[in-house]
C-alpha cells in the first residue's frame, strides 16, 4: 500500500521509509506535485495541531490515497521547550545574524547562543505524525528521543539540529547514527511504528 508522505525534506523521507521497512507492505513515497502546492498555515501551538493541519489539508490533492505529514522538532529544558513548534524557523523568529551557510546552520548557531551560559542541557526530539484522507484526519501518533545538547558539532550525517544531539540510546549524535541506529530510536520512526500499528489494528 502507498502512503504519501507531505514533505520534500530529503531527511525526514529517509527517516520514514528507513522505519517503514519494520512493517512490510507500505511503500512510502513524496507526495506527487507537492512543489507545485501553496503550503497551509502552520500556525498550532503543539506538533500534534500542525499535523492534523498538513495532513487533512494535503490529503485533499490526493483522492482516495492515505496521506501522513509530520510536525516534529527540538524541545530544550533551558530555553523552556524552545525551539519546538519553530525549531526550522528558530533562527529567523529572533533576527539572529545569519551565518550565511543555511537555515540549519544559522539555527544550531542561535541554539548555542543561547544556550552559552546553561548548565542543563538537557532536551528532546518530538514527532507527531497524522494520517488522513480526503481530508479527513483518521489517526495520530507521536515519538519522542531524549538527549543533550552539545557545544560542539560531531557527525555529519542528518539535518537541522542532529550534529549536537547526543542520545544515550544512540551512544553518540543524531549525525552520527547509521540508518538502522535511526530506526530504531528516532522520534519519526517511533512515531511512524506507533501509527501503522493503530491503523492495522482498525
Amino acid at each position: 500500500m502507498i502512503l504519501y508522505v507531505a514533505t520534500s525534506n530529503a531527511g525526514k523521507l529517509r527517516d520514514f521509509r528507513t522505519a517503514a521497512t519494520d512493517t512490510p507492505g507500505f511503500d512510502i513515497q513524496p507526495l506527487p506535485g507537492l512543489a507545485d502546492i501553496p503550503a497551509p498555515p502552520e500556525d498550532e501551538p503543539t506538533f500534534e495541531g500542525n499535523a492534523r493541519i498538513k495532513a487533512a489539508y494535503y490529503s485533499k490533492f490526493a483522492p482516495g490515497h492515505w496521506v501522513i505529514a509530520d510536525d516534529s522538532g527540538l524541545e530544550v529544558d533551558a530555553l523552556n521547550g524552545l525551539p519546538g513548534v519553530r525549531s526550522a524557523r528558530y533562527a529567523a523568529d529572533l533576527n539572529f545574524p545569519s551565518t550565511g551557510n543555511s537555515i540549519d546552520a544559522d539555527n544550531n548557531a542561535a541554539l548555542l547562543h543561547n544556550l552559552k551560559d546553561a548548565t542543563n542541557r538537557t532536551g528532546r526530539y518530538r514527532c507527531a505524525l497524522a494520517l488522513a484522507t480526503d481530508g479527513k484526519v483518521e489517526t495520530v501518533a507521536f515519538g519522542k528521543l531524549e538527549g543533550q545538547i552539545l557545544t560542539a558539532p560531531q557527525g555529519e550525517r542528518g539535518f537541522g539540529y542532529d550534529p549536537y544531539f547526543c542520545a544515550p540510546e544512540l551512544n553518540g549524535t543524531m549525525a552520527e547514527a547509521s540508518d538502522e541506529d535511526r530506526l530504531r530510536v528516532s522520534h519519526r520512526g517511533r512515531a511512524l511504528r506507533s501509527l501503522l500499528r493503530q491503523w492495522r489494528a482498525c
